[in-house]
């Protein structure tokens, strides 16, 4: 086998091992969304779907007071840059497309939620701003 077969051969698995991790990163965070449309339903509110557009609004709104007006106070306008805190830690991007494990680990995505609703908010996001939230980072 010349070295080039080889490197091609190294590139197809590297690939094929992302497709595979994406696929799994893909389950989860669909595993995430159907925990937030089920806790909608549960509340006896009509659903039609979570939104990518209204979580977009939702992420760039000046809904807060104080030094996090809103999300894209740390997390920048472009979820698929690098934000940061207000002390100056940096923060991995939000956009699935720039960081495929976002939203997979239904305990941490809750844990963030509830810390950042509370911040920006001064309460706890709704089932549907969470899944729209989510919704518009899948389609970054």
């Amino acid at each position: 086998m010349t070295r080039i077969h080889r490197t091609l051969l190294f590139a197809a698995a590297v690939l094929a091992g992302s497709a595979v991790a994406s696929l799994a990163a893909g389950a989860a965070q669909q595993a995430v969304l159907d925990h937030f449309a089920q806790m909608v339903a549960a509340n006896g509110q009509s659903f039609a779907g979570f939104s990518a557009d209204r979580g977009q609004a939702f992420f760039l709104a000046k809904n807060g007071t104080g030094d996090t007006p809103s999300c894209s106070t740390c997390h920048t306008t472009d979820p698929t840059n690098t934000g940061r805190t207000r002390v100056g830690k940096a923060i991995d991007p939000m956009a699935v497309s720039a960081n495929p494990n976002r939203f997979t680990d239904l305990a941490k995505v809750e844990k963030w939620f509830r810390r950042n609703c509370n911040t920006v908010l001064g309460r706890e996001c709704t089932p549907t701003e969470k899944g729209d939230f989510i919704a518009f980072m899948m389609s970054r």
